[in-house]
C-alpha cells in the first residue's frame, strides 16, 4: 500500500499532464448543464444542488413531487471510476431507505437492481442508463438521460403504488 506522500506525488504528476483537470471540468460542466436543462424542461420536479464529490461520484437529485412526498428522491449519478451514469432511487435517511428496500423485496422491479441495506449504500434501487457516456455528443447524451430519467420516475411510482 502506498503512503499518502507517494499517492500525492502520483496525483501531482498526473495533474501536471493536464488531462485530469480538463476531464473533471468537462464532467462538472456537463452535469451542471444537464441539471439546468432538466429543471427548465420539468419545473414541477424538485431538484437539489449539484454534489461535486471527491472524484468518486457527482450527482444531483431530480424528483417528482409524488416521490418527494414519500421522502424519496431520484439521484442522477455519474460514477467517476466506472465512467457511467446511473439513476438511483434514494431516501431522505437510512431508516426510510431500509423500509423501502424491505417493501420492494420480492416485488417485480423489472430491469432495476434492488440494493441491500449496508454501510455506504445510498440507493434503494439502481439502474445503469449510460455505460461510457459520449460527452462529445452532449445533446444526444442529455436526451438519452432525460428520456430514461422520466421513464424511471414513472415506473418507480407505478411499482410503489
Amino acid at each position: 500500500m502506498n503512503s499518502l506522500n507517494e499517492n500525492i506525488k502520483e496525483y501531482t504528476a498526473q495533474l501536471k499532464k493536464g488531462h485530469i483537470q480538463k476531464a473533471y471540468r468537462g464532467i462538472m460542466t456537463f452535469m451542471s448543464e444537464l441539471k439546468s436543462y432538466l429543471e427548465n424542461k420539468y419545473p414541477k420536479y424538485i431538484s437539489s444542488a449539484l454534489y461535486f464529490g471527491y472524484m468518486d461520484m457527482t450527482y444531483f437529485a431530480f424528483t417528482p413531487k409524488e416521490l418527494k412526498d414519500m421522502k424519496l428522491k431520484i439521484a442522477l449519478v455519474y460514477l467517476h471510476e466506472e465512467n457511467r451514469i446511473e439513476l438511483w432511487l434514494a431516501a431522505n435517511n437510512r431508516t426510510i431507505q431500509a423500509e423501502y428496500i424491505k417493501l420492494l423485496k420480492g416485488k417485480n422491479i423489472g430491469l432495476y437492481t434492488l440494493s441491500q441495506v449496508s454501510p455506504g449504500t445510498d440507493s434503494i434501487v439502481e439502474y445503469i442508463i449510460v455505460k461510457e457516456p459520449d460527452f462529445d455528443n452532449s445533446d444526444i447524451l442529455k436526451n438519452h438521460i432525460e428520456e430514461n430519467t422520466i421513464k424511471f420516475a414513472c415506473e418507480i411510482i407505478s411499482i410503489l403504488k
